[in-house]
């Protein structure tokens, strides 16, 4: 595939249409396993430890794949396949240090060892997420659609076999990551397969000698994320019990809202290839068209929105009000990241100069994790010891404000950084049609009744009929939104036209 053979918004369409299909089995998959987990106290926190915890051990995945993914949609041969063997060689010696010193870290975290089986078979999941994100970083740079596919695989595949494991056998946490480890080797044999051309392709060292030199800076990257994401291990050790498992059910809403940001995937590679500051422009347009409207909706269904997955939390509707907004925050500065990431070409000619990367705009990104923990570290010690100790509530929402106040920060030298290397035209006129519309939408939804909380001694049809009031209710916001968008926006009334032709082929908007 020739480089400027990616289809902008095409790819951006069937990922995120992938995204949306997968926000009713993510959350069917989340539901099981908050509901399973309700007769065991604390084991809701545990399910998000997990991945906390998890995270150490996969600092490295992202590191080979970030010049992979530039080394393929450059062209260069072999770099798909030496970089899946470097990642995969990575993954086996963070899987040994995870077996390691999970005895430890349960331990030092007062987690019970009867939970130590659960924490082993979560070690099937390094190497699974070091090959899935080395696999996709390669379909990004070449057919960045076909992620959409592979996430809808693994998606069907973890909530049919979660709910025999979840709901069946009495041990819901067992159920959930067995589930979890399988539905992501379904995903990766999915990705190889597509990949099997250039997994023939013969392996270049070379190249593995130019990305160490570039993982420098990539690994200081990840480890000031992880050093930032310290944060939910205070939660969980600080915060009481609760506190984990509010953060995370917010969170589990929230992040639908960053599906948005998969409308301008294919914008990195594309930039990669051709630099047009156009197509900023357009998958900004695209990106806020929908990520507006979800964070508006989110905040006024939060409370029903949270109780769907545990009932016992109903006072954790604020810290999704908050992650919401945090979310949008995270979305818009995905673009500029892609941007600054896009325009930069001191890796063009396969040579990279850890001199020149020290320079370069790129470095200064990857430090604004450190300024992140800078201001979030400290401030949440400090509150969580002080303030929000052993107060579940409290704590989570501290550290949900907190983390989106340091974001918001670090998002506007983001901004300054990217203002620097290229020129970028903002749709404002467009953002505030959307603005329009969604504020409209959310009228509408505050007047209109909301599910009340699903007790737990609800039955199944109560269950159900409350789930169906709230999609209902998400259904009619986003008739209104569009019908409202559609009334004042050409644009908007020619987008049906404009995704039908991208499906069809014809044109390459």
């Amino acid at each position: 595939m020739a480089k400027n053979d990616i289809r902008l918004q095409y790819s951006g369409f069937v990922i995120f249409a992938a995204k949306l299909i997968s926000v009713a089995t993510g959350l069917i998959f989340q539901f099981l396993v908050a509901q399973a987990t309700l007769p065991f106290p604390g084991q809701y926190d545990i399910w998000f430890n997990t991945s906390d915890v998890l995270a150490y051990f996969t600092l490295m995945s992202g590191v080979a794949p970030f010049w992979v993914m530039r080394f393929v949609a450059r062209g260069k041969e072999g770099a798909a396949k030496t970089g899946f063997m470097a990642n995969l060689t990575i993954s086996l010696i963070s899987t040994v240090a995870y077996l390691a010193l999970i005895p430890f870290v349960l331990s030092s975290l007062g987690i019970s060892f009867s939970y130590l089986p659960v924490y082993l078979i979560v070690s099937f999941q390094i190497a699974e997420l070091y090959a899935i994100i080395l696999l996709e970083s390669c379909l990004q740079a070449t057919i960045p659609q076909t992620i959409g596919y592979g996430l809808l695989v693994q998606q069907v595949g973890k909530v049919a076999l979660g709910y025999v494991l979840i709901t069946q056998t009495g041990q819901p946490l067992v159920g959930a990551v067995i589930a979890t480890a399988v539905a992501f080797a379904v995903q990766i044999f999915y990705y190889y397969r597509l990949l099997a051309g250039q997994m023939k392709e013969r392996i270049h060292w070379g190249y593995v000698k130019q990305w160490l030199k570039g993982s420098v800076a990539n690994i200081y990257n990840v480890v000031g994320n992880q050093i930032a994401a310290y944060v939910f291990i205070m939660l969980y050790d600080m915060g009481g019990e609760g506190a984990r498992g509010r953060y995370g059910a917010a969170a589990q809403i929230a992040n639908v809202i960053s599906y948005a940001s998969f409308l301008a995937f294919a914008l990195y590679p594309k930039l990669l290839a051709e630099k047009k500051r156009e197509d900023v422009t357009v998958s900004l347009k695209m990106v806020l068209m929908f990520a507006i409207p979800m964070t508006a909706v989110a905040i006024m269904l939060s409370g029903s929105y949270v109780t769907l997955l545990r009932p016992d939390f109903p006072d954790a509707s604020i810290i999704l009000v908050v992650l919401a907004v945090d979310t949008l925050v995270s979305v818009i500065a995905g673009i500029f990241t892609s941007v600054l990431f896009g325009m930069e070409s001191l890796d063009e000619k396969e040579q990279i100069s850890f001199r020149e990367l020290a320079k370069s705009r790129i470095f200064v990104a990857f430090s604004l994790p450190y300024v992140h923990s800078a201001i979030t570290l400290p401030i949440t010690f400090y509150v969580l010891s002080v303030y929000a100790f052993k107060q579940p509530l409290v704590a989570a929402l501290s550290v949900s404000i907190i983390n989106a106040v340091a974001r918001f920060f670090t998002f506007i030298i983001l901004i300054i950084l990217v203002r620097k290397m290229v020129k970028i035209d903002i749709p404002w006129k467009s953002i505030g049609k959307y603005v329009l519309a969604a504020a409209v939408a959310s009228t509408v939804l505050f007047l209109l009744p909301h599910p009340a909380a699903i007790p737990a001694t609800a039955t199944s049809m109560e269950k159900v009929f409350a789930i169906a009031q709230t999609l209902i209710l998400t259904a009619i916001g986003g008739v209104i939104y569009l019908a409202t968008l559609m009334v004042i926006d050409k644009e908007a009334r020619m987008l049906p036209k404009a995704i039908l032709q991208e499906v069809r082929g014809k044109k390459s908007l």
